[in-house]
């Protein structure tokens, strides 16, 4: 059998190499247009910030490594530029000499990957770089060694942008962060993303929301808000695109995400043409609808599985979760499945539980906070999504809710599992457990949440606001028209609360649950602002202190 791979990275090579390991026999052939195979492209934004100080240490193999271990003909600097399906052939340019051949298939697989989104800026004059392959990383590198760059501008605020502005800001560059929308890290809901904004601003990146590139002269760009920021370096992170030209030109089925449709086994419309990467479209494990998911992690499962589908041993893939993770100046970013935006986007009814626990035992040394967000289907209890922000032990967190996903553990569940316990690593009572205590009196209806942006128009119909935290606290910063009555002073003060619907709250939703309990066995008809103030402050970014006298409950 003879095999041809289109693209030779994380997909592409994972199929290779596999397909040998199954069959010694096959002649396979990798065609990649880059200069480089097998590369670490995760790795790159570290290089230009020279965390990863040795360039070879990205090129995980070559041409010449691959075909002395796994008998592969890896052809670079080649591309694949169209596809006869009744011939199966591919026509093939060499792009050093420009000459064409055509080489037959008995399978081909597809792993073009993506492109660069077009579209960040409104010049399309203005000299930009990307930041996805070995090439790239060159000229930017070249660049801030060469004419001593000491400001850049990196457009779009995701995964690879954040991490650009991280390691642009260890090589001592001044880095303005351009976004198009109105809030950086979109995959987080705004809550969640506002630490991380606030940890790159700490760090003195000039973000710029709501913007874009308009214009450039010299060694400065213009933006949209009148502006104009210095840019030694402009660095284009606005996002990618499935590279379907192939797949078009040889009318392949493109899903309705726009990347390549495949079914269970990455087989395409045509069952001799496989597809596996960021091109693909995957299936949602929410929905089973495709969907898009560009996750190195992903690609290289897929093109295992393709391997196997070619060989004879077919596994279906299992639906695609989307976990993803990230580290900015300190913080760890993590997240998998849905986020609330997409939720109310698709009118899913859903329940929410905000938490803010400690990594690890509060009296043991080196505590570090987290803010955990679960998101709940309404009727069965299945964990939809979930986000977390904080330092460490939030990867080992969204693996495990990740893991509860896969097995289909609903949310109430999570008070269940046995999680691995001394107090220099956790609690007794797990981050995990304890997202699962809030999802199980949800679902049992012993608590009735309210979300922070939900606050503004169930005040504006009626209900008062009362913050139980401690006199100090409340001092400190409040919400704007709160009532402070404390919570152990609770139980005495109730004839002096207004028989109306009842908002409470604390600091992280602890306390304001215990005081809910209270009320509603009291009488009262009574929501508990889901993570209490702290959510709250970093959904609305608006802090109020004013005296203690003019709010507390006479």
């Amino acid at each position: 059998m003879k095999i041809i791979i289109v693209g030779g990275v994380a997909g592409g090579m994972s199929a290779a190499t596999r397909l040998r390991r199954l069959d010694e026999t096959a002649e396979i052939i990798v065609f990649e247009r880059g200069h480089y195979v097998s590369f670490a492209n995760c790795g790159l934004p570290y290089f230009v910030g020279g965390v990863i100080s040795d360039r070879g240490d990205l090129l995980l193999q070559t041409p010449q490594s691959l075909g002395a271990r796994f008998a592969l003909d890896v052809r670079v600097d080649t591309e694949v530029v169209q596809i006869d399906r009744v011939a199966q052939t591919v026509t093939v340019r060499d792009l050093l000499t420009d000459v064409e051949s055509v080489e037959y298939y008995d399978r081909l697989v597809l792993a073009a990957g993506a492109s660069a989104r077009a579209g960040a800026v409104s010049d399309a004059t203005i000299p930009t770089h990307t930041l996805r392959t070995v090439d790239d990383v060159d000229h930017i590198t070249a660049v801030l060694a060469g004419a001593g760059a000491v400001s850049a501008v990196v457009i779009g605020g995701g995964f690879i942008g954040l991490e650009a502005v991280e390691n642009l800001v260890h090589r001592g560059v001044h880095v303005t962060l351009v976004q198009r929308g109105p809030q950086i890290f979109t995959p987080l809901d705004p809550e969640m993303a506002a630490p991380v904004l606030d940890r790159v601003r700490e760090r003195g990146v000039d973000v710029r929301l709501n913007t874009i590139v308009t214009g450039h002269s010299g060694d400065s760009v213009t933006l949209s808000d009148g502006t104009t920021v210095s840019a030694d370096l402009v660095i284009d992170a606005s996002g990618v695109r499935p590279d379907v030209t192939l797949a078009e030109q040889a009318g392949l089925r493109i899903g309705e995400s726009g990347g390549v449709w495949v079914d269970g086994t990455q087989a395409t419309s045509d069952p001799l043409i496989f597809a596996v990467g960021d091109g693909v479209e995957k299936t949602d494990a929410v929905t089973g609808s495709g969907t898009l998911v560009t996750m190195a992690g992903l690609a290289n499962r897929h093109g295992r599985s393709v391997a196997d589908s070619i060989a004879g041993t077919a596994e279906h893939a299992a639906p695609a979760l989307g976990t993803g993770i990230l580290g900015i100046f300190g913080l760890t970013v993590a997240l998998v499945g849905w986020n609330e935006t997409r939720l109310l986007a698709s009118a899913r009814a859903h329940r929410i539980a905000h938490t803010h626990p400690a990594n690890h035992a509060g009296y043991f040394p080196g505590a570090e906070g987290m803010s955990m967000k679960l998101l709940i289907d309404a009727d069965t209890d299945a964990i939809l999504g979930a986000q977390i922000v904080g330092g460490a032990g939030v990867d080992k967190r969204i693996d495990v809710i990740a893991v509860a996903m896969a097995a289909g553990l609903g949310a109430s569940a999570l008070t269940r599992l046995e999680l691995a316990y001394a107090p220099q690593y956790a609690s007794a009572k797990d981050p995990i457990n304890q997202l699962g205590y809030v999802a199980d009196n949800l679902a049992r209806g012993t608590s009735v949440n309210l979300q922070w942006h939900e606050l503004e128009a169930a005040r504006a119909a009626g209900s008062v606001l009362i913050d139980v935290r401690s006199a100090g606290e409340f001092a400190a910063g409040s919400i704007p028209g709160a009532l402070n009555v404390s919570l152990d002073d609770l139980r005495a003060r109730l004839n002096d609360l207004p028989r109306v619907p009842l908002i409470v709250h604390c600091q992280v939703g602890q306390r304001g649950h215990t005081a809910a309990r209270i009320l509603a066995q009291n009488g009262f008809d009574v929501k508990n602002l889901d993570g209490g103030y702290r959510t709250w402050l970093a959904g609305t970014s608006s802090l109020v202190v004013s005296p203690i006298a003019e709010r507390v409950l006479a």
